[in-house]
């Protein structure tokens, strides 16, 4: 991989975060309601409801507004929240650190487990594992986030019968096991899907793999079945896993929103949720521009590893 593709995804990922900059101000600006009416009640007086205005900037032409909330954002800083009366930044930084404690346990359980099942599935082709590991991927696939979480909140979260609670968090930091006993059916939900998608990319990838010809040639040189599929089979089945990973962050990044209000979870999701019901301007930005970030050089980072991992990826 060369230094000048790396300064190339890097421009397009600046390029991208720049045009959502431009969406997100535009979408929230053309949000029906008076964000100064919505703080102050509608029985504001007209005058209360200018000076509120006023404070706020909304009086201003929209470009003035817009760069206005562009220079801020090279500063670091978002504004208040119109709701909690609170700077962005901590309102959205403490809802982030938990969304991402929740979206990186999942993803590291998903892919510690996925990945050895899709490889199973390869190295069994035909068999009941295969066939069992295939009923798994089509239901995982098919059962949205609402109807799992409430599946599993039914059967794992009953009153004082469930294993789980069923809402809350606890961070890991303050009590690791009662962060497990909170995280559990929250991120079983969000890996549900991923673990289906991921492991049926690489059951079909390492199909292909142990078909070519320079498997053939390993196994007559006399090299172990072990050997084989550890040193050649699974690191070239690996880059496109790599690939859905990063495309399924987006998904992850979506789910997180109805995972998080069904669980009670104080994230980004229900922070979103929470911004858009009470017009918060500000943290609806904030987020929106957050995600997209996160996102953004997600894909990147994946295109990074896709180079690495395979020696035939070539990036002029």
């Amino acid at each position: 991989m060369s230094w000048g593709y790396f300064i190339r995804r890097l421009f397009a990922v600046v390029l991208v975060l720049a045009i959502v900059t431009f969406a997100v101000f535009a979408i929230t600006t053309v949000l029906p309601g008076n964000a100064a009416i919505m703080i102050l009640g509608e029985y504001a007086t007209p005058e209360a409801v200018a000076a509120l205005e006023r404070q706020l900037r909304l009086d201003q032409p929209w470009h003035v507004q817009y760069l206005t909330w562009i220079s801020g954002i090279a500063r670091g800083d978002f504004g208040m929240s119109l709701r909690l009366s609170l700077p962005v930044t901590q309102v959205v930084g403490e809802a982030f650190v938990n969304s991402a404690v929740l979206a990186a346990t999942a993803l590291v359980t998903v892919t510690v487990i996925a990945i050895p099942l899709g490889a199973l599935a390869a190295i069994k082709r035909g068999t009941a594992i295969d066939l069992a590991l295939g009923l798994f991927s089509y239901l995982g696939t098919s059962l949205p986030e609402f109807v799992t979480a409430t599946l599993l909140l039914v059967f794992l979260a009953a009153p004082n019968t469930g294993p789980f609670p069923a809402g809350g968090y606890v961070a890991p930091w303050e009590s690791l096991a009662g962060f497990g006993a909170h995280v559990a059916l929250p991120a079983a939900t969000l890996g549900l899907i991923l673990m289906a998608h991921i492991a049926r990319q690489v059951r079909s990838e390492m199909s292909e793999v142990l078909s070519s010809d320079y498997i053939r040639a390993a196994r007559l040189k006399g090299l172990s079945e072990r050997r084989v599929i550890r040193r050649h089979a699974l690191p070239n089945s690996m880059a496109p896993a790599v690939a859905v990973i990063s495309l399924d962050i987006g998904y992850l990044l979506g789910g997180i929103i109805v995972v998080e209000e069904i669980f009670a979870w104080p994230g980004l999701g229900r922070l979103l949720i929470y911004a858009l019901e009470n017009r918060d301007l500000p943290v609806i930005q904030a987020v929106t521009l957050l995600l997209a970030t996160v996102y953004a050089l997600s894909n990147l980072l994946s295109d990074i590893v896709i180079a690495l991992l395979d020696p035939r990826v070539r990036y002029a």
